[in-house]
């Protein structure tokens, strides 16, 4: 036996043919697992020399993306839905808008006409009422005395007396008869017919007139119809077979034009 046979040794035991090693390692979020062997076993021999497994991993930095990643769509997708309503609102609020602007201007249109039309009658009623005290204030001045307070009575006096074409009076007239009649009273001599009375003295308008001034209707020089202004902005004259003499305001029927022969 050899003096060194019990002594046991010191060297470190050898690994074993069946020993592994273990190597790990992560690539692409994937942890793998390597193992090899220095020997196969016979009935492993088409088993492939390393074996790897994959199994996926999620780490909290990739939940959180994910998570970000949605609620960021989410909110994409609500931001275009309220732009979407407030659009639809703001083109609401402008037809509404656009349809009050449009009453408003139709009314402050019709207040406008209105208050125009007003003003005008207004005006109207101020220069009638004007004229009818220039009237007065004449017939005052004039018919209580001198020739047109002769000649206003005169008139008068026939009043209710008929219309007799051609007649001169005294108890008929026609239109220029009594006219003729009239100023014969104050020693005026007017001629026969209307046409030529209605170019005697002075023609005057129709918002001057005074007491005694001679209306015709129709145009001066041919004149169908004469009567006399007695103011009040009333005349008198014979109208026709059907009334005979009479007193009528002025819009009974407004004569064309007047002549001033006092």
């Amino acid at each position: 036996m050899s003096p060194n046979a019990l002594i046991p040794s010191h060297r470190k035991p050898r690994r074993s043919a069946s020993s592994r090693a273990l190597r790990a390692g992560v690539t692409g979020g994937f942890l793998t697992l390597a193992v090899t062997g220095a020997s196969v076993p016979a009935n492993a021999m088409e088993r492939p020399v390393s074996e790897t497994q994959e199994m996926p991993t999620i780490t909290t930095a990739l939940a959180t993306s994910a998570t970000k990643s949605a609620d960021a769509a989410q909110q994409v997708a609500f931001d275009y839905e309220r732009q979407a309503l407030q659009d639809n609102a703001l083109a609401e609020a402008a037809k509404v808008a656009e349809k009050h602007k449009a009453e408003a201007v139709k009314k402050a249109k019709a207040e406008a006409a209105a208050k125009k039309k007003a003003a005008e009658a207004r005006r109207a009623k101020e220069a009638s009422q004007a004229r009818a005290s220039r009237s007065a204030v004449r017939t005052s001045l004039s018919a209580g005395t001198g020739n047109a307070a002769t000649l206003v009575s005169f008139l008068k006096a026939q009043l209710g007396k008929a219309y007799v074409l051609g007649a001169t009076g005294s108890s008929s007239y026609d239109c220029s008869g009594l006219t003729q009649a009239a100023f014969k009273q104050i020693g005026i001599d007017l001629p026969r017919v209307s046409q030529d009375q209605s170019t005697q003295g002075t023609q005057v308008g129709l918002g001057n007139l005074q007491v005694g001034d001679l209306l015709y209707w129709g145009s001066a020089g041919s004149a169908y119809h004469v009567a006399v202004y007695v103011g009040d902005g009333k005349f008198i004259g014979a109208q026709n077979p059907s009334t005979g003499i009479v007193e009528r305001p002025l819009s009974y029927d407004m004569p064309t034009g007047a002549v001033r022969v006092l």
